[in-house]
């Protein structure tokens, strides 16, 4: 089944290489965006401490996960200029991706909103870099800082994956749509 085209091609009104202006506004297109379900992860590498004191690594709350390439294994992710931690992401050599589990929304939030430490009293290993990976995550993906692009109000990083793991006990993911969280449920055996 197919859909019309809204501008068949010999009839194009704008130029190759440029895009029309939005006929939506911010909100409107936030809406829409959250109408595509995401899994959500919590991404983390090493701080840049000032004193010993300071925590000796970050992490934030991602919904911006999605694969790339097999070969070579790419993935990539995307986080807000604004973010405080962006400077760690971006002059980083290398960062985890913990995928969530439908019981790990506390660690959501926390990732998400705590300030300070959000590693205090917070179960994880060391990857091979050294950085931390999340007890009972679904996944985790190890990767090398390969590039990062500008692009709009957000940064785009392309992570070659080192390696990664599955939780061995599987379980349901944390899913984030429409404004609220859930998880999946098969439709069909």
């Amino acid at each position: 089944m197919g859909f019309p085209d809204a501008n068949p091609p010999d009839r194009d009104p704008t130029p190759h290489g440029q895009a029309a202006a939005p006929d939506f506004d911010a909100l409107h297109f936030r809406r829409a965006l959250s109408q595509f379900a995401t899994g959500v992860t919590v991404i983390t590498t090493r701080a840049m401490r000032e004193s010993p004191a300071d925590p000796p690594f970050v992490g934030i709350t991602a919904s911006s996960f999605n694969s790339v390439s097999l070969d070579p294994p790419l993935v990539l992710w995307s986080m807000a200029t604004r973010a405080n931690s962006l400077p760690m992401f971006r002059g980083g050599s290398h960062y985890i991706i913990n995928v969530l589990a439908a019981t790990q929304l506390d660690l959501c939030q926390r990732f998400a909103t705590l300030k300070g430490d959000r590693f205090a009293g917070v179960d994880y290993r060391l990857s091979a870099t050294g950085l931390p990976i999340l007890a009972n995550a679904l996944a985790w993906f190890e990767c090398h800082n390969r590039s990062r692009y500008d692009e709009g109000d957000h940064v785009i990083f392309v992570g070659e994956v080192e390696r990664c793991g599955i939780h061995d006990s599987g379980g349901l993911p944390l899913v984030f749509q429409g404004g609220a969280f859930s998880t999946t449920c098969p439709l069909r055996d």
